[in-house]
């Protein structure tokens, strides 16, 4: 069921979000990731009760070879925690020994980066988005919106949730799998946010409703919300098949 903002009397607890991006050269890395990823990093966090979990892979050229992973949490205490219990697994450290064990000359990736982020209230948990097309055909969007201070990155924020953005992508179908603050990342003050569609040319439609939709046009030419972004960086994916997003 696609989560609507106006679906909960008391909403749900707003999750935490890891954003793990690995970065990578060869077919064999990718191969080493998915295997790991498949086979054993999304059974134990299963297991361990996690929920869904989503593995996406950048559309942009070969030479800039990414897989997203994310990662939902009830609490910030979960976040710190995470990677000691899972090595407590037995079953883990066996399923994933290939990348576990792998040495300092045949690495699975280039490097890793980590964010870490926050649901918006009016978006507090990740949804799976409900589309028709099958996963090699979709297309991810993920977005993240940079301000220029952190006073306007709430601004910003506040134009999401209080401003309505939120209920606007939610009206307009853009089957969102988050919005979320961010906490600790590189781009920082920073949002993020991830929608999902059947297809590009399904994304360039909604996007073009999205523009002349009357709501949009009076909420961005509100006084308050002028100049709370700075830079937007827009990042196509697509969903790994055993993807839980």
């Amino acid at each position: 069921m696609m989560l609507s903002v106006a679906v909960y009397a008391i909403p749900p607890s707003r999750q935490y979000y890891e954003l793990r991006v690995y970065h990578y050269k060869t077919q064999a890395q990718e191969d080493r990731l998915d295997k790991f990823f498949q086979n054993a990093y999304l059974p134990v966090l299963h297991r361990k009760g996690f929920g869904n979990v989503g593995v996406f892979k950048s559309m942009a050229p070969d030479t800039d070879k990414r897989m997203y992973v994310l990662i939902t949490f009830k609490s910030i205490d979960q976040v710190e925690k995470i990677d000691d219990e899972l090595l407590k697994d037995s079953k883990f450290v066996a399923d994933g020994k290939d990348y576990l064990d792998a040495t300092y000359n045949d690495m699975p990736y280039s490097r890793v980066e980590t964010i870490i982020l926050k649901a918006f209230p009016k978006w507090p948990i990740a949804t799976a988005p409900e589309l028709s097309a099958k996963k090699s055909d979709r297309v991810y969007e993920l977005r993240s919106y940079e301000s220029p201070t952190e006073k306007l990155n709430i601004n910003k924020v506040k134009m999401f949730n209080d401003g309505g953005e939120t209920v606007l992508f939610n009206r307009l179908k853009f089957n969102a799998v988050f919005y979320a603050e961010v906490l600790s990342g590189s781009h920082m003050p920073n949002l993020m946010y991830m929608t999902t569609f059947n297809s590009k040319d399904d994304r360039e439609k909604h996007w073009e409703t999205f523009s002349n939709d009357p709501e949009w046009k009076t909420l961005v030419a509100l006084p308050e919300y002028q100049h709370n972004v700075s830079k937007a960086d827009i990042i196509f994916l697509h969903p790994a098949e055993y993807s839980d997003f």
